[in-house]
């Protein structure tokens, strides 16, 4: 949570009325307030520590853009399935929970410039001959996704008539089902199937099944970024240039690497660091 601005120490202005000695007194504008949605749980990005707090790479990265855009700003847990009708219905102000730039999503919310840019990956359970180059031996087979994100997106245009597609409300709920063996393969978010998963633990259950992937562009999009509301034009820029300060002074990375061991950034961001 950031620091909220307590308007009591405001400085009054004094106006002084001609032969009455009256005095008026004026605050400054307090900071904009801001609500800001996620989706929980969505570890490492989003998730509920013992004590119920919320915690994660996006939190702390999302505060550190509100203080330094000057910005009164308090997170509001939603599901991922209504996350962006109820940003523009007002429920809140904008999303930070690792959604994607993509032309659908495009039509519908102005997005900031993208911060952080993670692969998808496959996941089954260990021992289970499962090749994605073979469409023959999926056939019957069952994957599960989180719904409405760019996973579903890409299993539906690339496996809808070989792979029995399995739609969950949370990416948690994907994996424990592919724990208790109700599917034989997941897709998931990367740093998600790391955590979740434990994939590439040697002493995990579960195994990555190909390559990570990030491409198509027009399906996975450009990157991670902030959407607020179409006409939202100056809470986007304001958090833009918080974004562009956190990357040039090495503030990014250093939150980056507490919570990733492998690089996170866009290309555009590598570029310009």
């Amino acid at each position: 949570m950031t620091r909220r601005f307590d308007s009591r120490f405001a400085i009054p202005l004094v106006a002084l009325a001609i032969g009455v000695g009256l005095a008026s007194t004026a605050h400054a504008a307090a900071p904009q307030h801001v609500r800001i949605a996620v989706d929980v749980p969505y570890p490492p990005f989003e998730y509920r520590n013992a004590a119920g707090e919320l915690e994660g790479f996006e939190i702390d990265l999302g505060n550190t853009l509100c203080q330094r855009a000057k910005l009164d700003c308090e997170w509001v847990v939603q599901g991922w399935d209504g996350i962006i009708p109820g940003l523009l219905s007002r429920k809140y102000d904008a999303i930070m929970s690792s959604m994607r730039i993509t032309p659908a999503r495009e039509r519908q919310v102005r997005f900031t410039r993208p911060y952080a840019m993670s692969p998808k990956v496959w996941g089954a359970r260990r021992g289970n001959d499962i090749s994605l180059d073979d469409p023959a031996s999926l056939k019957g087979l069952s994957v599960g996704v989180q719904r409405g994100t760019t996973q579903d997106s890409y299993i539906t245009q690339q496996y809808a008539g070989t792979l029995d597609i399995q739609r969950y409300a949370k990416a948690a709920d994907v994996a424990l089902d592919l724990e208790s063996q109700r599917l034989d393969l997941a897709f998931l978010n990367y740093p998600v199937a790391l955590d979740s998963l434990e994939i590439g633990n040697p002493d995990s259950q579960f195994v990555q099944v190909g390559p990570r992937i990030d491409r198509p562009e027009s399906t996975f999009g450009k990157g991670n970024a902030i959407a607020v509301r179409p006409r939202d034009k100056e809470l986007a820029e304001a958090f833009d240039q918080a974004l562009d300060s956190v990357y040039a002074d090495g503030t990014f990375e250093t939150l980056m690497h507490q919570y990733f061991d492998y690089d996170l950034r866009p290309a555009s961001r590598k570029t310009d660091s």
